[in-house]
C-alpha cells in the first residue's frame, strides 16, 4: 500500500541510523536532501551510493529505500500538487502558475533512476544554505516562518528544475550543443502554448529555417521535434489523470485542446485508450497494490 499524504505540504528532519521502511511508495513527490552520513539509495531496484550533498526526487511511480551504512541526517520536502496551488497568498496569479509549470516540469522528466538530480556544482553550493535555512525557521518557529519557508521552498524548487532541464537523460548526452538545450528548455516554458511550439514559430525564435531545425533537432536529440512534443503533452495528460481529480474537459482547457473529444483523440491515437479508461486502469492497480 503507498503512503499517503494528509497535507498539500510537509518537511521532516531526522536523523537515521537505519531505514525504518522496506522499499515502499507514496502518493505524493518527495524531496530527499543528505545533510550528513553515507549509504545506498535503493529506486526501482537499483542502487547509488549516497553521500553528503546528494539530493534525491521521487515521485509516485517509484518504489524506493535507503540502505543506510553510517549514521545519516536526512531532510525531506513532501508535496503534492496543491501545494504549489495553495500559494495564493504569497505570489500572484502569474507566478503562480509558472511555479506550477517549473514544479510539472520536474516532476514530468524525472528520470526514475538513482543519483542525485544536482548536476550544476553551484547549485549544490545554494541548495545547503537553503536547507539550513528552512530546518532553523522549522525549528524555531518565529514571525513570519511560514511565508520565509514557502519561499525557500520555491527557490529550491526552482533550482531543481533548472537542473533537470540542463541535463534531460533521454534528450541529451555529454555531446549535445548548448543550442539545442535552448530549444528543449523553449518547447517545455511553452508546452501549454501549441501556437508558440509550431515549428515556424520555433525556427523564427531562434533564427534558423525549418528544414535545418527538423533535422538540427533530430540529430541532437534522436528524435524528431514532434515525437517530443507530444511524449511532453502526454506526460502532463497522464499526470493529472493519476494525480488530480480534474474533469477531462478541465484539462483539455488547460492544455490548450479544443474540446474534450479532441483531447481524447489526441490521447487514444497514442496510448490505445480513452482517457477515462486510462485513469480507471490505473487507479485500479494502485488500489491493488
Amino acid at each position: 500500500m503507498k503512503e499517503n499524504l494528509h497535507q498539500p505540504f510537509e518537511i521532516i528532519y531526522k536523523e537515521l541510523d537505519e531505514c525504518p521502511k522496506a522499499e515502499h511508495q507514496h502518493n505524493f513527490f518527495e524531496l530527499v536532501y543528505i545533510i550528513s552520513g553515507s549509504g545506498i539509495q535503493v529506486i526501482n531496484q537499483n542502487k547509488f551510493q549516497y553521500h553528503q550533498g546528494h539530493m534525491f526526487l521521487i515521485t509516485p511511480e517509484d518504489t524506493h529505500a535507503f540502505d543506510i551504512e553510517t549514521t545519516t541526517r536526512f531532510f525531506f520536502i513532501r508535496f503534492n500538487d496543491v501545494y504549489i496551488k495553495s500559494n495564493s497568498s504569497l505570489v500572484s496569479a502569474s507566478q503562480r502558475g509558472e511555479l506550477l509549470q517549473r514544479l510539472e516540469f520536474i516532476l514530468q522528466n524525472a528520470n526514475h533512476q538513482p543519483g542525485c538530480i544536482l548536476k550544476n556544482q553551484t547549485d549544490k553550493s545554494i541548495i545547503r544554505p537553503l536547507v539550513e535555512a528552512i530546518i532553523r525557521e522549522y525549528v524555531n518557529r518565529d514571525l513570519y516562518n511560514q511565508e520565509l519557508i514557502n519561499q525557500y521552498v520555491n527557490t529550491m524548487i526552482i533550482l531543481v528544475a533548472r537542473n533537470i532541464a540542463k541535463y534531460l537523460p533521454e534528450q541529451i548526452s555529454e555531446c549535445t550543443e548548448e543550442k539545442a538545450l535552448d530549444i528543449l528548455q523553449y518547447i517545455q516554458q511553452n508546452i501549454y502554448y501549441p501556437e508558440k511550439i509550431k515549428a515556424g514559430r520555433i525556427s523564427q525564435h531562434f533564427g534558423i529555417s525549418e528544414s535545418y531545425l527538423g533535422r538540427y533537432f533530430k540529430k541532437q536529440t534522436n528524435e524528431t521535434m514532434q515525437e517530443y512534443i507530444i511524449g511532453s503533452r502526454l506526460k502532463l495528460i497522464e499526470t493529472r489523470l493519476l494525480h488530480s481529480d480534474m474533469r477531462i474537459n478541465e484539462i483539455a482547457a488547460e492544455l490548450s485542446f479544443t474540446d474534450e473529444s479532441h483531447l481524447n483523440r489526441f490521447f487514444k491515437k497514442s496510448r490505445g485508450m480513452t482517457l477515462g479508461e486510462f485513469r480507471r486502469k490505473h487507479r485500479q492497480t494502485a488500489a491493488a497494490l
